[in-house]
């Protein structure tokens, strides 16, 4: 619950208890990196600046600590004042498969809810079983480490197990979900030139069964490298899918000449690439983006076991699908030993519940989701806090966008008091996070707790200052192992170059609008190509979301500037609840609350109802779209959005053109 301090200003919404914070894997971290450092770390600011200014000796120490399996090498680090150019572990050889298929025996590994309609289990002896017959069949397909295998797939265990029979080859995993229109598919993998595609036959939404084999017939002649589609059963056409595609088979078909045996890893480089993934392509063609596996690996055993606290036994659950990080990230949940939760669908159905119904039946321990589902839940008037038994839930964390003060205090009200609410933020960018939750540090209400371990972030004024407050770019001043390999097809690393580094030398800049809190933690504004600048002023398009999606009679909101009179002004699109109209009354309200809880500035010059508001398939609005629409140009890559449809309710707007 949220406490009041004496002087009658709100205090954090939770502090850990002493119990939790000495049991917490971060804890003994901090103890044994101590002993590293030769000097006491008291608290976790000491041993984020030890993390920064000896990255050598800490990732060392994230190895040991987490237990990687692999050979170190000799170095640790060459060249770490460059970005890019610095080196995490050059002579390190290990494999990814390998430390996320450590553990065996007959305990679920992973779990499966498919909406309403489908439940699994699958222990980690029927998983290692299931990654060696694929990676058989890869092998026996000619697939040679660096060769790519791209997925259109459900999060199934299915896509997990074909990632590890990948990784454990050396081969480059790309995926994303079955929604894809076949361009938005053409447009990501046809650049990477998959030799083996691995498809579902359909999948569940909302409730309705969509079947896709009308889709891949479509999109596999046009991926001519590929020499084998395999297609998983989902919805029970799987047999007519595979008998009408090229070089297609069912996935029992594919495998049925191999026998289970201990999966066969390699050991590679530790920057060897793991995972192709893709930026959202609302502005042109999806950047291909390289990730190797051992700063993947290492990143996320650091925020799942160190900041998250998950270890072994433990369930861990993140709502994704498989064309964004969060699934990748989750995936690497089993190097820890923890039980991985996947579901799909529609999160809402049949009312809301099924995912509150999932933590509950089977003992999350950090349940991961977007802001705006836990927005979305707020308003449906649901609270799991009165209708679920989530005594095993320790961590809820929250991404895709920033969570507003209001959903931080309705978690807290509606869905557990004692519970560590993380929000966080990083990127595809760098398959992980910058900032994060810090388990031995109160939750303050709006703010993200802070940098996560080993990152040097900042926030810098235009001209490359550092800011005590106010809002400016979110930067990193020294290399991280998760930084990517670089860019498919990028030859001479120009266009990698030009995507972080063009605007501050030798400084990543990540492109988010943020500000430092007087509590050593962050608040993320939105994206900085998203702000807008009336009157030349920076306003961060989550300020004025943050005020207006309180409005009872709104939904949901979006906002943009337009060019208009040599300047630019606000315009700020709503979506209000059904029957509801947007009258002067409304909008004299919708003002009133922007001007007193932001500024006269973020008052929009006009307000607009819209039955929609366009999305990314990961949930992320996209202002940048709209914002190109308003202004009479094209949007490239429609199929990058959820519902590019809902883009025409905003072309020659009358209420614009005055």
């Amino acid at each position: 619950m949220t406490a009041v301090t004496a002087e009658g200003n709100e205090g954090p919404l939770w502090v850990p208890s002493e119990e939790r914070i000495a049991g917490h894997p971060m804890t003994r971290f901090r103890a044994a990196a101590a002993v590293r450092a030769g000097r006491e770390l008291a608290d976790y600011d000491a041993l984020h600046r030890w993390s920064v200014e000896d990255r050598a000796a800490f990732w060392d120490l994230v190895w040991d600590f987490c237990g990687v399996v692999g050979e170190k090498g000799a170095r640790r680090l060459v060249d770490g004042d460059r970005m890019p150019g610095a080196r995490f572990f050059p002579d390190a050889t290990l494999n990814f498969a390998e430390n996320l298929l450590k553990r065996r025996g007959e305990s679920d590994a992973l779990v499966f809810w498919g909406e309403d309609r489908v439940k699994r289990r699958m222990s980690w002896d029927a998983l290692s079983s299931l990654v060696s017959r694929l990676e058989q069949a890869f092998r026996a397909a000619g697939v040679q480490p660096g060769d790519r295998i791209a997925a259109m797939m459900p999060n199934l265990p299915e896509t997990i197990a074909g990632m590890l029979a990948a990784a454990a080859i050396g081969a480059v995993w790309s995926s994303c979900s079955p929604d894809f229109g076949p361009r938005g598919v053409l447009d990501r993998f046809g650049q990477i030139e998959p030799v083996i595609f691995i498809a579902c036959d359909g999948y569940y939404y909302g409730g309705k069964v969509i079947d896709i084999g009308p889709k891949l017939a479509e999109i596999v002649p046009a991926l001519p490298t590929v020499r084998q589609v395999i297609i998983v059963p989902y919805i029970g056409t799987a047999d007519a899918t595979a008998a009408t595609l090229p070089h297609g088979a069912t996935l029992e078909a594919a495998i049925a000449l191999f026998a289970p045996r201990p999966v066969e890893t390699v050991a590679l480089p530790f920057n060897h690439p793991l995972y192709i993934m893709f930026s959202s392509g609302t502005t042109g063609i999806p950047k291909c983006i390289v990730h190797g596996a051992g700063g993947t690996l290492l990143q996320h055993l650091k925020e799942i076991h160190l900041h998250c606290g998950i270890g072994a036994d433990d369930r861990l659950f993140y709502f994704t699908t498989c064309g964004w990080m969060m699934w990748n990230w989750l995936a690497s949940g089993l190097a820890t030993g923890a039980t991985l939760l996947l579901y799909d669908g529609s999160p809402f159905h049949p009312d809301g519940n099924i995912l509150f119904d999932y933590a509950s039946a089977e003992g999350m321990a950090m349940f991961g989701t977007s802001a705006k589902f836990i927005d979305s839940v707020h308003k449906a008037g649901l609270k799991p806090i009165e209708t679920h038994d989530l005594s095993a839930l320790r961590v809820i964390t929250s991404t895709g966008s920033p969570l507003s003060p209001e959903s931080f205090s309705f978690v807290y009200d509606g869905i557990k008091h004692d519970v560590h609410l993380a929000s966080i933020s990083g990127g595809t960018d760098i398959v992980s996070c910058f900032v994060l939750g810090i388990p031995d540090k109160p939750v303050w209400k709006g703010e993200i707790q802070g940098p996560g371990l080993g990152l040097a972030m900042d926030v810098w004024s235009e001209d490359g200052q550092h800011l005590d407050s106010g809002k400016g770019e979110l930067v990193c001043l020294k290399p991280f192992p998760s930084m990517p390999v670089g860019f498919w097809n990028d030859p001479d690393g120009a266009r990698y170059h030009a995507a972080y580094f063009e605007r501050f030398d030798n400084v990543w800049c990540h492109g988010d609008f943020a500000e430092w809190t007087r509590h050593g933690g962050l608040i993320i504004h939105g994206r900085s190509d998203a702000t807008l600048n009336p009157g030349g002023v920076r306003i961060g398009t989550a300020e004025i979301y943050n005020q207006v999606e309180q409005i009872p009679e709104v939904l949901e909101a979006l906002a943009i500037g337009q060019d208009w009179d040599d300047d630019v002004r606000v315009v700020l699109f709503v979506r209000l609840r059904p029957g509801i109209q947007l009258d002067e009354a409304l909008e004299k309200t919708i003002r009133l609350r922007i001007r007193t809880g932001c500024t006269p500035r973020h008052v929009p010059a006009r307000i607009v109802a819209v039955a929609d508001i366009p999305r990314t398939k990961s949930g992320k609005i996209v202002e940048l779209a709209v914002r190109e629409v308003v202004h009479g140009r094209p949007v490239k890559n429609q199929e990058a959005l959820a519902n590019p449809e809902a883009l025409a309710l905003y072309r020659d707007l009358p209420q614009l053109a005055i």
